[in-house]
């Protein structure tokens, strides 16, 4: 039997840590429960007034998506690293720069996809107004993949160590605060009436410059924690 294609291999990838997440699903929930638990138990801090609620409500969301993927972006690479694939992904002929792209891929649709979708229906509990959904919705589609792109360099940094989370956490969160900016000020600009086009191409910019650096990061990364 040949080898597949570079194409094909990706796919594989791809699909294959899509079903891993599937078969554990507790990865899957955890940052939606913790989305919705912080979104319940905001407004008890605030206040029920629905004015203070709608001020806060774009950068309480971003705040809350960027914790929610800090959360889960330590085990993008550990679970292969502890039962050996990682290492023979790292032997394998295949480019690693796709490969990684897989790996960042398939945690972006297990966490930044569903919360940018399920994102106004919380939206809406913190009084945010109808005509910003649709930005806060698409700024969290773009920079929720920058998250995790940004993630996947502390990850794989980290991947090797037995309590990895923390220094994972101390690594890539200067890295996230740009993206938390330019995706709450599109939300409140929405709300205000400003045009939210210019920061959500400043996002989708990050994007572009995470695609093309990030993975060469992470390969290295991992080729550096493996050595290790």
């Amino acid at each position: 039997m040949s080898a597949p294609g570079t194409l094909q291999f990706c796919i594989r990838l791809l699909r294959r840590q899509l079903l891993l997440a599937v078969r554990r699903p507790i990865e899957i929930s955890n940052p939606l429960v913790f989305f919705a638990m912080v979104v319940a138990l905001f407004p008890l801090g605030l206040g029920p007034a629905l004015e203070n609620l709608a001020g806060f409500a774009a950068g309480t969301l971003w705040i809350i998506a960027l914790l929610s993927n800090l959360l889960t972006s330590d085990a993008v690479f550990r679970s292969d690293f502890e039962d050996g694939s990682l290492e023979q992904l790292l032997l394998s002929p295949q480019p690693l720069y796709l490969s990684v792209l897989a790996y960042i891929g398939a945690h972006w649709l297990m966490t930044g996809l569903l919360l940018a979708l399920a994102s106004p229906v919380f939206a809406l509990l913190l009084n945010l107004p109808g005509q910003a959904l649709g930005t806060l919705v698409m700024s969290l589609l773009l920079g929720t993949a920058v998250l995790s792109l940004l993630g996947g360099i502390g990850a794989a940094l980290t991947v090797g160590l037995k309590r990895g989370g923390m220094l994972t956490s101390l690594l890539i969160l200067p890295l996230y605060m740009p993206v938390l900016i330019f995706g709450s000020a599109a939300v409140q600009g929405a709300v205000s009436g400003i045009p939210a086009g210019p920061y959500l191409a400043i996002l989708a910019a990050m994007l572009c410059l995470a695609i093309a650096l990030a993975p060469l990061a992470i390969a290295a990364g991992l080729r550096i924690s493996i050595d290790a």
